[in-house]
């Protein structure tokens, strides 16, 4: 059983707000049974419009993708609403200035949803440095073996340089993955005030020094095409863009023309628009892994967010405070 379940425990009621979609893929099995241990949840029941639902008696929202705004309008036909729980990552789509006035504390699995998407880059670093994806492709198309030194001279992860643009939750977890490995970490992020363990360097010197450049930082009008085309024209020759963060972090067609030159190499889980046309140039060349999307939770990946949440319920049902609360004052430079 949870450390966090246990007799003096009440059981709130709960509302359930997402897509019945996403409610179809995570509250299922054991955290539908959980969620009956620790909540009074009325079953079947899943809000996608807050328009005519009944919330007068609800006391704490479970949130995910496809929740409505939770605007003033909603909140004064839920006089007992005293939490919301997400169970995914962002809160900005559905919590409004209005839940902050009213005190409503809320909690996001933002922790549980890093966690694939900081895998998701290591693994695209290491096959980055090593030019896997390209010398299968390359090895796929003529069925025979090739110099690849020759092709891709320098390749391998010894003692190649990785830069972190961004040192979010999900950059700081990447920071701790590449630990064990024998790289130089840079780090670029104007809010950091604290030691992470690897060198800090402006954005400008990052991106000229790094074998690789992995984007975490959030979307923010002062973030859009923080990627530009100047600042890929100072990358290296032969360096790696990985983006799992959002598309608007990057000049898209100063990219592509940058990949259509073949000087660059990169890969893709977000692009603009979110699922490329048929069209894109993105899809044929072969310096580029474009993915659609696929970086953070899905499939099996989706339990780990329903468990934080359900661990942040019955903190909230035991009368504790949130372990992964949000800040408002946090949001402003957060994703």
């Amino acid at each position: 059983m949870n450390e966090l379940s246990g007799e003096n425990m009440s059981r709130p009621a709960t509302v359930l707000a997402m897509s019945a979609q996403v409610a179809e893929r995570i509250i299922r099995g054991p955290v539908l049974t959980r969620l009956a241990q620790v909540a009074d949840v009325e079953p079947g029941r899943v809000v996608d419009d807050f328009a005519g639902a009944d919330l007068s008696g609800a006391e704490v929202l479970l949130t995910s993708w496809g929740c409505p705004p939770v605007t003033a309008e909603v909140l004064a036909r839920a006089p007992r609403l005293r939490a919301i729980v997400h169970a995914a990552g962002s809160v900005k789509h559905h919590v409004t200035d209005a839940v902050w006035q009213r005190g409503i504390a809320v909690s996001t699995a933002a922790a549980a949803n890093a966690e694939p998407v900081a895998e998701f880059t290591l693994a695209a670093i290491l096959f980055a440095n090593k030019r896997v994806v390209d010398i299968a492709r390359a090895y796929r198309e003529t069925r025979a073996n090739d110099d690849w030194e020759a092709r891709f001279p320098g390749f391998g992860n010894y003692r190649r340089t990785v830069g972190i643009v961004g040192a979010s939750r999900i950059g700081r977890r990447v920071i701790e993955l590449l630990r064990p490995f024998s790289f130089q970490v840079l780090v670029s992020d104007p809010y950091l005030g604290e030691d992470l363990g690897v060198r800090r360097v402006c954005l400008d010197e990052l991106v000229a020094a790094s074998d690789v450049v992995s984007l975490h930082a959030p979307d923010l009008p002062e973030t859009r095409h923080l990627i530009d085309a100047r600042r890929l024209a100072a990358m290296r020759d032969g360096a790696t863009l990985i983006n799992t963060a959002r598309a608007a972090l990057v000049d898209q067609d100063a990219l592509t023309a940058e990949l259509a030159s073949r000087r660059l190499f990169a890969v893709l889980d977000h692009t603009e628009p979110e699922f490329l046309p048929a069209g894109s140039r993105l899809y044929d060349l072969p310096n580029v892994l474009v993915t659609p999307h696929i970086a953070g939770s899905l499939g099996g990946e989706l339990a780990r967010m329903a468990d934080l949440a359900l661990d942040e319920l019955a903190r909230y049902a035991r009368g504790l405070p949130f372990a992964h609360a949000v800040e408002p004052a946090t949001l402003s430079r957060s994703a």
